[in-house]
């Protein structure tokens, strides 16, 4: 009795703390909700997770306890040890446990069934309520999608909401009966039904009349599970096609309703079994079914696919292939793809490149990983300061659109020296970042380093926009809480042999001041310093869920997140932009990615306010059924586009997952023909960028890190094929330059540029897709061409020797290729970094045009450098001006970049032959 009684309280002193851990986060997370102000979507949520979980949790419980009672009732009615009808004649091993021989002693049925049940019920109910309690709010909330599938006619929708829906019920079902199955056996089992130390194996007629009417509601199901694979057939993949083919149709599809008919006809004799209590009805039944779907739902299909449709596999298949790509195209919304032709024309000129001056002056020379370096170097001003991603952006500066680069100063508390990671110091006084750093992305100092439009702490602006609030408390760092308003001021900023100190007053944090919840929070992060610290006031405020994606995932799971949330400045304030999906996996007749996504939609812009931590989910496609059915679970997340704040909304930009997929679709599904598509004649692929083993020696080629792990789009694309990237330029036929995020595209297997794919980024084209493809008869050089070239140049990998030779290490950029008007022009930066020091600089442009490769100071030189052979010359009148006349803008700026060209070349010259002299002094002559 006294270890019962020890038993016993051990077992309640766990439930308890189970049920104190589920109500301190339930508290925490109303109290969180309630403070960001969206208490509304977490009573929704909540709701529908509690409803789901009563829902199955009573309903398995309910008919495990019906199904257990039964099988009880019908072995007390009959009695222990009848006789069956016949023998199931089934052996069992030796070396079962004398506990199988024996029926065990009288138990208490009643409560033992009941406790049975109800435990059995929570396990299915804490897995299948958790995973699909937005299943079920989709379902009864969905809204059509206004087309309908080519085989069955339904609307699209009932694929994305319905079907789901009835697939996780099928499924739930099955468990249900499986527990069924096993607990009944149990049960007559414990009263001697069924005796495994038999042989044969004993069934009693009450075990058999009740397995019987179980086998009755597996038929039953698996009726219901064949009629549901008939539209499950619109996601088969056959390596052809990805939907229902010539195959699914015309054999599968007839063999699905034949099973329908025969799991119904077995369902029926099944229960008919209950009175007969027949063994060889029962085992008839399964072996007709289970056998006529193996005969005819697996060999046949196999054997008409390889013996009929293979022979003449491109005629039959067909049409099913025009419905994948058709329906592709729409899952990914391709449809909006504008297809243009490029004539990759050698037709520039210095004319050209002043047509087109807002294209070169935003030509990227600073690719991302360099620029970090770089600003880790200059920027941080202290080590528990950290530059965790660089974006790419634009602005309308000094009168201009130009594109910058920009990141913000997070704090780092974890990076303090080890003794100074005191409670106090991680919690209350190093709270937040400060500042922003911007630089032009083509501009550099004579020292190659970056040119500042905002840098320091606080902010300094030398051609940036100005930056009022600099103060970064939710960011892209490590998600710790902090606690403001205490008696601790706040470390803002090194001030010389000083520190500047700050009080937080923004709208963010949930009050922490009474005794009740500072135990609340103490239990709930682990963390008694927050119940015993004195530093604590009535007024204090603790701020959590401070990282910004897994603040916007708390509130919205739902949506899928780009990688890449960027920061805008936006009157003075900093905020960040964050991208979000809506996706399912259930689009009929779409190629799935690697990630299981066949849809996708770029339906969300979420806003965080960088200093107090609002949210708000602005809707960027209300077309989306999939964003309209979530509108009417959570009628008060969403906002309109049109509130977004016009400052903010001039930095909406296409984004980078969302457009590498659909370029990675693309790559096969621009061939809208099923002849083409079947031969799969003009498949397209990123081209490829040299790596460290591809380049000559010492060179290393740098491009943007990997998508997170949360990210679509596959790592490996990342490292070994060209990334998008975001371009200022002029479209041809366009009055002005625009953003873009644009991707060449090289035909599979080949080096040579086929097409380049770009997404307009401003007002009023946002979201346009274009495809400019090149003359399927004219070899246009692509980017691991150019690549091949630039290492080919004399000129280049001698120059790229000496430095190696002389302590440094050279780096090269990735290779950006420009259109301008109907010609290219690659561009790629050179960047050295001392063997021991860790500041790369840029030092060199390598550009290419035509049949043309040069490498100078500049990009005005290099530029230059290609087109002296049609510069103007010296004291002619340019083209268009009559002798004596003034000279515009224009011909100003060709003399300098002459002039500019001719003095870094004198320069180089002068540098090479002092590097000889020294070479020579040194018994090293140089490198031929």
């Amino acid at each position: 009795m006294r270890w019962r009684g020890v038993g016993t309280l051990v077992v309640a002193l766990l439930v308890g703390l189970i049920v104190l851990g589920r109500a301190s986060d339930f508290l925490v997370d109303w109290l969180w909700f309630a403070s960001v102000g969206y208490a509304g979507v977490f009573w929704v949520t909540y709701g529908a997770k509690v409803a789901a979980f009563g829902v199955v949790f009573v309903a398995s419980s309910a008919l495990l306890w019906a199904n257990f009672a039964l099988a009880h009732r019908l072995e007390r009615a009959h009695g222990p040890f009848l006789p069956a009808t016949i023998d199931v004649r089934f052996s069992t091993a030796r070396s079962l446990p004398e506990l199988l021989a024996v029926p065990p002693p009288a138990l208490p049925w009643r409560s033992l069934i009941g406790a049975a049940a109800l435990l059995l019920g929570l396990v299915i109910a804490l897995g299948e309520a958790g995973s699909h309690w937005d299943t079920a709010l989709r379902y009864i909330a969905q809204v059509p999608y206004g087309q309908v599938d080519p085989l069955f006619g339904h609307d699209l929708g009932f694929y994305l909401f319905s079907l789901p829906a009835y697939v996780a019920l099928k499924n739930w079902a099955f468990l249900i009966l499986a527990f069924a199955v096993f607990g009944a056996a149990v049960v007559h089992w414990a009263h001697g039904g069924i005796r495994l130390d038999r042989r044969p194996v004993f069934v009693s007629r009450a075990a058999l009349a009740h397995g019987s009417g179980l086998l009755a509601v597996l038929f039953a199901l698996k009726a219901w599970s064949y009629a549901l694979d008939r539209y499950l057939l619109l996601y088969d993949d056959n390596g052809v096609v990805v939907g229902a083919s010539y195959t699914d149709i015309h054999v599968e599809l007839p063999v699905l309703w034949g099973l329908i008919v025969l799991a119904g006809l077995a369902a029926l004799a099944a229960a008919v079994n209950v009175r007969l209590r027949s063994y060889r009805i029962a085992l008839g039944s399964l072996v007709l079914l289970f056998g006529a779907a193996f005969l005819f739902g697996v060999l046949m299909p196999g054997l008409f696919q390889r013996l009929y449709v293979q022979p003449t596999e491109l005629e039959r298949e067909a049409p099913y292939i025009a419905r994948n790509i058709a329906l592709t195209r729409e899952a990914f919304n391709l449809g909006r793809v504008e297809v243009k032709p490029f004539p990759a024309a050698q037709r520039l000129s210095f004319q050209s490149l002043e047509d087109n001056r807002a294209t070169i002056d935003n030509i990227r020379l600073w690719d991302w990983q360099p620029l970090m370096d770089t600003y880790a170097q200059l920027q941080e001003i202290r080590t528990y300061y950290k530059f965790h991603d660089i974006d790419v952006d634009r602005y309308d500066l000094d009168g201009s659109y130009q594109q910058v680069m920009l990141t913000a100063r997070e704090l780092e508390s974890r990076l303090l020296p080890a003794n100074a990671q005191t409670w106090v110091n991680l919690h209350l006084l190093f709270t937040h970042g400060s500042g922003v750093v911007m630089s032009p992305v083509t501009r550099k100092s004579s020292e190659g380093l970056p040119l500042f439009y905002l840098k320091d702490i606080p902010p300094v602006a030398a051609g940036g926009p100005p930056v009022t609030e600099p103060r970064i408390y939710f960011g892209q760092g490590r998600d710790d809480y902090v606690v403001v308003k205490g008696t601790v001021p706040e470390f803002d900023y090194p001030k010389g042999k000083d520190n500047a100190y700050a009080s937080y007053d923004g709208a963010d944090g949930v009050a922490i001041g009474g005794a009740a919840l500072k135990s609340l929070f103490a239990w709930h992060f682990n963390d008694p310093n927050l119940l015993l610290s004195s530093y604590l006031t009535a007024d204090s405020r603790i701020l959590f869920r401070r990282n910004i994606q897994e603040r916007v995932h708390a509130i919205a799971p739902f949506l899928q997140l780009d990688h890449d949330p960027y920061l805008v400045i936006g009157a003075g304030r900093l905020y960040w932009l964050q991208d979000a999906y809506t996706t399912s996996s259930w689009f009929p007749y779409a190629q799935p990615r690697p990630s299981g996504i066949t849809y996708i939609r770029n339906s969300v812009k979420v806003v965080i306010d960088a200093y107090n931590g609002t949210v708000a989910f602005y809707v960027a496609d209300a077309a989306d059924p999939l964003l309209a059915t979530y509108r009417r679970i959570f009628p008060s997340l969403f906002k309109p586009f049109d509130a977004m704040p016009a400052d903010l909304k001039k930095h909406v930009r296409y984004p980078e997952d969302l457009f590498q997929i659909q370029a990675e679709v693309y790559r096969a599904y621009h061939m809208d023909a099923p002849e083409v598509f079947y031969n799969r004649e003009d498949l397209w692929q990123f081209p490829r960028q040299p790596s460290s083993l591809d380049a000559p020696a010492a060179s290393l080629a740098m491009s943007r890190l990997a998508p997170s792990a949360g990210s679509f789009v596959a790592a490996d694309q990342a490292s070994t094929r060209m990334a998008p990237y975001y371009i200022v330029m002029r479209l041809p036929g366009e009055p002005r330059a625009e953003f873009f995020l644009m991707l060449p595209m090289v035909p599979s297997q080949r080096e040579n540029m086929i097409a380049w794919l770009a997404a307009r980024c401003d007002a009023p084209d946002y979201g346009k897709l274009i495809v400019y493809e090149f003359p399927k008869d004219k070899l246009v050089y692509g980017p691991f061409q150019i690549e091949a070239r630039i290492n080919q140049n004399t000129e280049i990998s001698q120059q790229l020797s000496l430095w190696n030779q002389m302590g440094s290490r050279v780096i090269r950029g990735n290779l950006l290729v420009i259109p301008i008007e109907d010609s290219l022009l690659y561009v790629s930066p050179l960047y050295l970094r001392a063997e021991s020091g860790q500041l790369p600089e840029l030092k060199r442009v390598i550009a290419a045009y035509g049949e043309r490769v040069v490498m100078e100071e500049t990009l005005t030189g290099a530029l230059a450098a290609l087109f002296r052979d049609e510069a103007p010359a010296a004291g002619a009148a340019p083209a268009g001006h009559q002798a004596g006349a003034p000279a515009g803008p224009s011909d100003a700026r060709t003399r300098a970049a002459l002039d500019e060209y001719k003095r870094a070349v004198e320069s180089i010259g002068a540098a090479l032959d002092a590097l000889r002299s020294q070479l020579d002094a040194l018994g090293h002559p140089p490198a031929k």
